[in-house]
Formats: C-alpha cells, structure tokens, sequence
C-alpha cells in the first residue's frame, strides 16, 4: 500500500504522462501540415510511448491499492515554426518529464517507499534515453538546417521508427 501523499504525486505523473501524450499527438499533427511525415511519425511513436508510460502508473496505482483520479488535460501547443522549433520544445518538455520523475523518486525515499523507489528505476533509464535522442534530433537539424537535403535525410531516418512496447522486467498486475 502507498501513502495518500505517493499516491497523489503518482496521479499527478499519470495525468502528466496523458497530457505528454497529447503534446506528442499535437507535434505529430504540426510535422505532418509542414509535409514532414517522418518526423511526424517519430511523434506518433513517442505518442503511443507516453500512452504506455501512463499505462503503468496507472497499473502501479492499483497494484499498490491506491486510487487513481485521472484529471483535465490541457490544450496543448498547436503551431511550431520549423522542424528544430518541434525538437526544441520535445528537449524542453522531457527535461520536465525527467525533473518530474526525479521529484517522485526523491518522495519515495523520503517515504521510505523503497518499492516505489525501486520501480521507477525503469524510469529514470528511460528519460536519460528519451534526452539522449532527442539531442541527438537536435545536433542533426542544427547541421542540416530546416530545409533542403539535410532536413530530407533526416526526415526519411524518422520515418523508419517503429513503436515496440518497451520489455518491464518489474512485475505489472
């Protein structure tokens, strides 16, 4: 069983994890008026990542008997200028993912909630790989700039992305 206390902050990274997947829904919609089906693509895939995310809070939550309260989900950003300005705001947005889960695992050791602590391990992994792509999107776009050839290749790579629900080695109810 979690504290009333966990269970709240875990709520609040559910709610956190469906609205990270409607940002990505949002990108991906933006990538495709720009004509960039690639990179739309990649934002699908983080999509349904960040569907797969807030599945296993969810899950969590009530294998550790708590009670999930799902809240609204704000509107988030329609419009971007160009493909840097999309990666610009996905490197930001997961540097809050990451700040947020950062934040629950420094609960749960204070809770001394040491399953809890434990279980978003796989977390803490996932976010430095999520940063560690993202920047390199980024380092790309910076040498291909937002047109042309380069923006081409790169466009194609994103296209061959592919959505594999990632392996949990920690039990799921």
């Amino acid at each position: 069983m979690i504290s009333k206390k966990m269970n709240e902050a875990l709520n609040k990274q559910l709610n956190f994890e469906l609205y990270s997947a409607y940002v990505y829904l949002a990108m991906a919609a933006n990538a495709d008026s720009m004509g960039l089906k690639g990179f739309s693509n990649w934002f699908h895939v983080q999509y349904q990542e960040e569907l797969f995310h807030a599945d296993r809070f969810y899950a969590y939550i009530l294998e550790k008997e708590g009670e999930i309260e799902l809240e609204k989900i704000d509107k988030p950003k329609k419009e971007y200028k160009d493909a840097y300005d999309l990666f610009e705001a996905t490197q930001l947005h997961e540097r809050e993912v990451t700040k947020r889960i950062y934040e629950l695992a420094s609960l749960a050791l204070k809770e001394h909630d040491h399953g809890t602590h434990s279980w978003l391990q796989w977390f803490i992994t996932e976010q430095q790989e999520e940063e560690a792509n993202v920047k390199d999107i980024k380092d790309k776009l910076k040498l291909a700039g937002s047109t042309g050839q380069g923006l081409f290749m790169i466009n194609t790579e994103l296209a061959a992305r592919v959505y594999v629900q990632p392996t949990v080695t920690t039990p799921q109810p």
